[in-house]
């Protein structure tokens, strides 16, 4: 008997098909077959909102072979990933391979293991039509805000413009969050810190001035204050009048969901969250390991679930015990509760198998494969590991009537920090050891600094921090945090900050379009409104609510809200403010502008038509020319890649794809160049040195010794 097992991703069919074994065909989809079509709606909304799927257009091959691959087997099984997508795309393929609806041929696997696809195909379901429809209706709604506000945009705004039903508040909150920085006026306030010595010791820790003795927290303005009290305390005994000494345990992180594994991939390795999901959608589908074969690595990566099977955490267990011994295992075994409203049909993310360590397959890796690998591993592995525990120690210090405080810890039992522990995006300064003290002792006074500071306005957002605000408020999910950003960065809505990479920020463009839409279309960038929709995507998956009634409820208020937009801003149009640049015209004078053209953006005079004078936009680099010694400048091609060439252009007609570092070479002292995949090479002629780049570890903060 013939039979035939459908997937999306050729990896994936190769690591299923050394399971399966010869009775099986497995073949690839290549993702979706069928959409909506691109050149219209594409949605019958005066007929129960009737959507009109058409073959993807390039997939016409590919398609005649799916279909002849079906007729000529006895049995159809579909194997797309296990979610709203996987399941919308079995579905289509179903109806186009002409299968019957009632029949038991949908199998999903969490993990891409031999037990794992043994255990599906043993366990085959009918198509689940609830989660159809939640994708359907998902899709429909995404076309209908799309089709019918992007015109508009284009008529008010300029053409080419897209609006999205979840993009739009992601560009919000973007824009929201800049004004809060605009507005945000810097308080002045002063701190006074103390170096202190124990009876006995030259080494000093730190104490810093917490308040009047028995008085609240000071609150020190300026400067004159700060000088009062240092006046004050000025040739007065440190005592140490209180000791107060814990004990307290760190309880590790949980394994991670989607949106944790974006964010510490973020922090830690500086990835964007497509880049994550590439490598661990690879990692999922499976990897050729050297005496193992295609291999799946990882559990299904899409996913908001803290669930852990018994299996696994076994596994992991007998890894901890055979590795760091009895002592590093808890007491008592440790779930995580998933928060309410999530989905729970697939476990976390973690490593299929515990006790493949990431050094045990470096070497079958790519890079990002081992890095994203590694996070998930330790990440779960530690989740199983007994907590940290350290002995705490707070003092109180006194000088006249004035009260310092300083606390630091030691660590009893490392834990699980012997393995991993959990990135944030504000480091917190954690105390180190403080000397031993007695109540009573006199101290030595090293020092004693003012120091002046201003309040600091909230941080512009980065993938980490808009990914948590997207879980937090409910918006989007697991599969399309990703999407959503990288859609808004190609749009130009938003871009990354020139000089801190991570920090993302509004364009012109992205202010401008977000100002219309919250002017006239006021719910779909409301964040209320947006997490309220997908709140009933996931009524539709659990077959608690009608998808076309859904539809129906949304766009009889929506093509109201476009109705009075196109009244209101009848015969009007929003120009897109210039961004002013200080480089200045050398013909006329005047300061240059931003402007977009086909293949990005370039300077141009804002004297147009009077003066046409237009320049790429060039970046200084940290190097030099290796031929001539000029500077050397980041410039973009014609088709926007990115390249550096030498200031004394097209005098010097030097020119390369490497990036230019600050190191020098040690041979001939010309500019070391970075090339992909992190080797560092001279370019000098006759030279030849090259090297490894060194690889950057992000130096621990040092630990603060006292509260704050």
């Amino acid at each position: 008997m013939r039979k035939l097992l459908i997937v999306e991703s050729p990896a994936k069919a190769k690591t299923i098909k050394k399971y399966l074994g010869g009775d099986f065909e497995v073949t690839a989809s290549m993702g979706h077959v069928r959409d909506l079509p691109k050149s219209k709606l594409g949605v019958d909304i005066e007929h129960g909102f009737e959507p009109n799927y058409v073959d993807i257009k390039g997939k016409e091959e590919l398609i005649d072979k799916l279909r002849n691959a079906a007729a000529n087997s006895d049995e159809v099984y579909l194997a797309t990933d296990p979610d709203r997508e996987g399941e919308a795309i079995s579905w289509h393929l179903a109806e186009m391979l002409a299968l019957d609806e009632k029949a038991k041929n949908r199998v999903t696997f969490n993990e891409i293991t031999k037990s794992a696809v043994r255990e599906g195909m043993k366990n085959p379901r009918c198509i689940d039509m609830d989660l159809v429809n939640a994708q359907q209706a998902r899709r429909i709604l995404d076309r209908i805000v799309g089709y019918k506000i992007s015109p508009f945009l284009w008529k008010k705004i300029k053409r080419g413009l897209s609006a999205g039903r979840v993009q739009s508040v992601a560009v919000r909150l973007i824009v929201d969050r800049e004004e809060e920085i605009r507005k945000f006026k810097p308080k002045e306030y002063w701190t006074i810190d103390a170096a202190l010595t124990p009876p006995g010791k030259k080494r000093a820790f730190m104490s810093h001035l917490y308040s009047k003795v028995g008085g609240k927290k000071l609150n020190i303005e300026n400067e004159q204050q700060a000088d009062e009290i240092l006046s004050a305390v000025k040739d007065k005994d440190f005592i140490v009048t209180k000791l107060v000494k814990g004990k307290r345990k760190k309880t590790p992180a949980p394994p991670f969901i989607t949106s944790t594994l974006q964010q510490d991939a973020s922090r830690r390795l500086g990835f964007t969250a497509q880049r994550t999901m590439k490598a661990a959608q690879q990692l999922y589908e499976g990897v050729d390991i050297q005496g193992m074969g295609s291999t799946g690595l990882i559990t299904y990566m899409r996913t908001d679930s803290l669930r852990v099977s018994d299996e696994a955490r076994q596994a992991g267990n007998e890894y901890i015990l055979s590795k760091y011994g009895n002592d590093y295992l808890p007491a008592k075994p440790r779930y995580y509760k998933t928060k309410n409203g999530a989905q729970d049909a697939h476990e976390a993310v973690r490593p299929t198998m515990p006790s493949l360590a990431p050094s045990d397959i470096k070497d079958s890796l790519t890079s990002d494969q081992y890095k994203i690998y590694k996070l998930i591993w330790e990440r779960f592995i530690a989740s199983l590991m007994a907590e940290c525990i350290q002995d705490t120690v707070k003092a109180d210090i006194t000088a006249g009537d004035y009260l310092f405080k300083s606390s630091g810890f030691t660590v009893r039992f490392d834990g699980y920090t012997v393995l991993y522990e959990e990135s944030k995006d504000e480091e917190d300064e954690n105390s180190g050891a403080l000397p031993p003290l007695s109540e009573g002792d006199k101290l030595g006074v090293k020092q004693i600094d003012k120091n002046q500071h201003f309040t600091q306005p909230p941080a512009r957002y980065t993938e980490a921090t808009l990914i948590k605000a997207l879980e937090e408020y409910g918006i989007g999910r697991p599969s399309t945090y990703a999407p959503i950003i990288t859609t808004i960065l190609n749009r130009e809505y938003i871009e990354r900050d020139e000089k801190q990479k991570k920090m993302l920020r509004p364009t012109v463009l992205g202010e401008v379009t977000t100002k219309l839409m919250e002017e006239q279309f006021k719910d779909i960038v409301d964040i209320d409104f947006t997490a309220h929709m997908e709140t009933e995507l996931d009524e539709i998956e659990e077959g608690k609510l009608d998808w076309v009634k859904m539809l129906d409820n949304f766009y009889s208020g929506f093509s109201n809200t476009l109705e009075n937009a196109e009244k209101a801003m009848d015969g009007t149009r929003v120009k897109i403010p210039d961004e002013v640049t200080d480089v200045i015209c050398e013909k006329c004078g005047r300061n240059m502008v931003i402007k977009s053209g086909r293949f990005g953006k370039f300077l141009a005079c804002p004297g147009y038509p009077e003066c046409k004078n237009t320049k790429p936009i060039v970046k200084e680099t940290p190097g030099f020319c290796p031929v001539c010694g000029g500077k050397m400048l980041q410039k973009k091609s014609k088709n926007g890649h990115k390249y550096f060439g030498c200031e004394k252009s097209p005098e010097c007609k030097f020119m390369t794809w490497d990036e230019p570092t600050a190191e020098a070479c040690p041979n001939c002292g010309k500019t070391l160049f970075k090339r992909r995949g992190g080797l560092m090479v001279c370019l000098n002629e006759g030279c030849g040195y090259e090297k490894k780049a060194e690889r950057k570890t992000r130096a621990k903060k040092s630990v603060k010794e006292a509260d704050k």
